[in-house]
């Protein structure tokens, strides 16, 4: 063999043996920020040599910025603009932010609770249009994908799987509630120690916390059952065309990967097909931009404080404006905002407004002293990366369960947006800053996370590509969903037990009865 070709020979049997391993990726992402984490997947995947479609409706903001080489994008009309989608998603935001604590409970769950179902409806024309499309359900079939990924905030990747007969896993977070991970994916959650997504309590709970957990627990099972539920069951039936529900079709997830970890989690029970990515698109901090790193530079020896309200929430009421510009010109530390509300009139001189920021660069940055935000998972997972302790005002959603984890870890302070003042929130700031013992937490948990044996991307991808090989990772799949809900919680079992004790109880009592009626007869005889 000339020299030549033993130099070629290598190439070309790695390039053999990558273009084997690569795989066809089909992707059902979410928006906003949900997007955001989805599209570090993505990034990873392409760069291993994988080739991911993604399915997204054309209201989503992602839609708009979605353009790249290295992935296609499917993008599927739908019958309103993204201009009328951010408008209800920003009103839906505004009433859960600012109206729900002025009225009655019920009243704010009618409200809330409609909003959603007009936002539900919209999904569901964008879902129509991919389902009843049986060109494009061509198209994507011919294109003999090997795996989906679907954002499980809400319904139809998996659905898409199934029309396609590929195995899918979920990226998520959480539900409300946990329903879906524990009615759909048979996790197990005590409700004595592990706290009700949503509602921001710990994994330490009185007993009336306790209470409330169970009854939060069974309300909202009843809520998905018999409100959400009951739909997506009679629509994925329609679509398949044989009687199913959602939860039978969510329980053939093969992997669900989970956006957080032990750094931020209580400690609970899980399954071998749950698996803890929290952090994956975090990234060690890149050089600010010139006029940005100027004016972090200015700072001097008190530093600096992030402020951010994520993706979603763009700006504040003008009266909440300019309390926070109020209470950040009492600050001695600059202050970097991303804000795109209205110029707050008490806006001090160390404080800088941006449309923009490069939040994980700033997190990283070693003049950044303290963090506040909404409670967005990216933006905490971010901060706990580079170990800046944080002042959490939660607004909606998920929020107020990530600020109490946090705070539970004693690396953030909670204050609530409707209720504090400017002097609060310059507190706040004074303490996070000033009381090491939240930088050191913060500091702590930092290692904690960058202390594990696997990167988390690397492990999400890990998991991706496992199924791609193995056409799934059903034995990681446990019986739970092969029992009815009573075989499950051994209903029978203890109904079988309680009939036998109750039948043994019956025979002692004739048993007795009888021995004594015949002592009384013997007794009766003799006596004569």
């Amino acid at each position: 063999m000339s020299m030549k070709l033993m130099l070629v020979v290598p190439f070309i049997m790695m390039f053999l043996l990558g273009s084997a391993s690569t795989g066809n990726v089909l992707v059902w992402p979410y928006d906003y920020s949900h997007w955001m984490h989805m599209k570090s997947v993505i990034h990873e995947l392409t760069a291993r040599g994988h080739r991911v479609t993604v399915v997204m409706a054309s209201s989503y903001q992602a839609a708009e910025s979605s353009e790249s080489s290295n992935f296609h994008v499917e993008v599927i009309p739908v019958p309103f603009t993204r201009k009328e989608m951010e408008m209800l998603t920003q009103d839906a935001l505004y009433l859960w932010s600012y109206e729900t604590h002025k009225i009655p409970f019920w009243d704010s769950f009618i409200k809330i609770y409609s909003h959603l179902m007009k936002m539900q409806s919209k999904y569901k024309s964008f879902c129509d249009n991919v389902f009843w499309n049986e060109k494009l359900l061509q198209k994507l079939e011919s294109a003999a994908f090997d795996v989906l990924i679907s954002d499980g905030v809400m319904p139809g990747g998996e659905l898409l799987a199934e029309k396609l007969r590929v195995p899918f896993l979920y990226s998520l977070r959480l539900t409300p509630g946990n329903t879906m991970e524990r009615i759909c994916g048979h996790v197990p959650a005590p409700s004595s120690y592990v706290p009700t997504g949503l509602v921001g309590l710990t994994d330490r709970m009185s007993f009336m916390e306790r209470t409330a957990n169970m009854l939060t627990y069974l309300s909202l099972d009843i809520m998905f059952h018999h409100f959400f539920n009951k739909d997506w069951d009679q629509y994925f039936s329609d679509v398949l065309g044989k009687p199913t529900t959602l939860c039978e079709i969510m329980g053939k997830a093969e992997i669900w990967l989970i956006r957080t970890y032990w750094d931020f989690e209580f400690p609970r029970p899980l399954l071998p097909n749950f698996e803890y990515v929290g952090g994956l698109h975090c990234q060690p901090a890149k050089p600010l931009p010139k006029e940005m790193e100027e004016f972090v530079q200015s700072s001097g020896e008190h530093g600096i404080v992030v402020f951010s309200l994520g993706t979603m929430i763009q700006n504040l009421t003008d009266e909440k404006g300019n309390l926070v510009a109020l209470a950040f010109s009492r600050l001695p530390q600059k202050v970097v905002w991303r804000y795109k509300g209205k110029r707050p009139e008490t806006l001090g001189t160390n404080t800088r407004i941006y449309d923009w920021i490069p939040q994980n660069d700033l997190l990283g940055h070693p003049k950044t002293k303290a963090f506040i935000t909404h409670g967005g998972t990216n933006g905490i997972y971010e901060a706990i990366y580079h170990g800046i302790p944080m002042i959490g005002i939660p607004m909606f959603g998920d929020q107020s369960d990530n600020i109490a984890h946090v705070c539970a870890k004693g690396m953030a302070i909670e204050l609530n947006i409707n209720t504090m003042t400017a002097q609060d929130l310059v507190d706040a700031v004074n303490t996070i800053i000033h009381n090491t013992t939240y930088k050191e937490n913060a500091v702590r948990l930092s290692q904690i996370h960058h202390d594990q044996p696997m990167k988390p991307l690397d492990r999400a991808v890990f998991w991706i590509e496992f199924v791609m090989r193995h056409k799934g990772a059903k034995h990681l799949r446990v019986a739970a969903h092969d029992l009815t809900w009573y075989q499950y919680h051994c209903l029978d079992v203890i109904a079988f037990l309680i009939s036998c004790v109750a039948l043994f109880m019956f025979i002692m009592v004739k048993c007795c009865s009888f021995c004594c009626r015949k002592c009384g007869i013997t007794r009766k005889t003799k006596i004569e």
